[in-house]
């Protein structure tokens, strides 16, 4: 019998082991609070599997690092918080429109600007979405614990290779030092995907798909294929394109990979939803501490119930639309002054009363709290 492998691990730790178990082989990065402790464990372990380290000069530096690493055929990522992210939006969306796999980590702290370094904050959900410029698809998961982050970072380089997309890991500073003890998985437990690359010696188009599929193969830059990555619209060649009917193509195509794969992309969780008759809808840390509010109400006889949005973008529509036609009253807990309670409640639309909780001075929601607000919509 294999003996288990059992660490004690921040999630900053988990968040290193889980990129390392889906092949991650380069990081680059700039420290800032409190996601630092990814860069530093980055920083011993990458060389011992034969990857590389590098600290830029800056937060854009360091995402741009990432995405060179990554044209040359390597798993690549990059990790921040609040005003870090900032700097790395522009090139975010180069990511996006050059069609470059990349995984970015934003371990969330109070804002705006410098704001709270140490403190936890859930204020970049909407940045996540809508950061950079222009229309892009993105996808973000959030995970509430130790080993969700392993498990969602291995599960956001799948996506990033897959899609050929960035995908960001929106943590936050609770998740991100916390500690909890986690099994790792064996190798082959967890699926790792790798990116399709060309068949060697056929003709390549760099944004040319095949029949049937919407993603593009993509070759290494090194490996003897000459092509063109610009931020410009750009033809199947990557050269650019000021056709508007070669802009909405491609803009549609890049977009479709997203949306049109929700099912394999949208993952979610509830508690005692099957009988539920007013839910509180949370991610995150927020999520635990909301867990232990539907337990609180249920003890009271209040059949309570909870929803946990686990790929913030794209978000659960579908199931979100169903608690809306099953109960009157959503709760949305974040730890800010109201951000996906906007989302929540463009989904929802008349079917229920979407409310809100939340605060953005560096204090978790505590379950009191919540109960107190459910008591008070119901």
């Amino acid at each position: 019998m294999t003996e288990k492998n059992v660490k004690l691990l921040q999630g900053n730790e988990a968040c290193v082991l889980g990129a390392l178990y889906a092949g991650m082989k380069f990081y680059s990065g700039y420290p800032i609070t409190p996601s630092t402790e990814i860069a530093e464990d980055s920083a011993v372990k990458l060389p011992k599997v034969g990857g590389k380290f590098i600290q830029m000069e800056d937060e854009i530096a360091g995402i741009a690092a990432a995405i060179g690493a990554s044209l040359t055929g390597v798993k690549s990522m990059t990790a921040t918080s609040g005003p870090g992210l900032s700097l790395k939006l522009e090139n975010i969306g180069y990511a996006a429109i050059a069609e470059i796999p990349l995984v970015i980590v934003n371990v969330q702290r109070g804002g705006p600007s410098t704001g709270l370094p140490t403190s936890p904050a859930q204020g970049d959900i909407m940045q996540a979405r809508w950061g950079s410029h222009g229309d892009y698809p993105m996808i973000a998961l959030s995970p509430q614990s130790v080993r969700e982050t392993f498990d969602l970072t291995v599960r956001a380089f799948n996506l990033a290779e897959k899609y050929r997309t960035p995908v960001m890991i929106l943590t936050d500073e609770v998740v991100g030092h916390m500690r909890e003890k986690i099994e790792i998985p064996e190798e082959g437990e967890l699926e790792v995907f790798n990116r399709l690359v060309p068949e060697p010696g056929q003709p390549y188009m760099p944004y040319g798909i095949e029949e049937g599929d919407i993603v593009p193969k993509m070759a290494p830059f090194g490996a003897g294929y000459r092509y063109h990555v610009t931020g410009l619209f750009h033809d199947e060649t990557g050269f650019p394109s000021n056709s508007s009917a070669n802009a909405k193509y491609m803009l549609d195509r890049i977009m479709s990979k997203v949306n049109d794969h929700k099912d394999d992309i949208v993952t979610y969780d509830s508690y005692m939803l099957e009988d539920a008759e007013v839910v509180i809808l949370a991610y995150g840390s927020s999520a635990r501490t909301c867990k232990a509010s539907v337990k609180k109400l249920r003890e009271q006889g209040i059949k309570a119930g909870l929803f946990r949005s686990i790929t913030i973008w794209p978000s659960p529509e579908a199931q979100i639309e169903a608690i809306g036609k099953q109960v009157n009253n959503i709760v949305v807990a974040e730890m800010n002054l109201g951000q996906y309670v906007y989302e929540v409640q463009r989904i929802v639309k008349s079917d229920a009363l979407v409310h809100h909780i939340g605060r953005a001075n560096g204090e978790v929601l505590t379950p009191d709290e919540i109960v107190a607000k459910v008591m008070e919509v119901l």
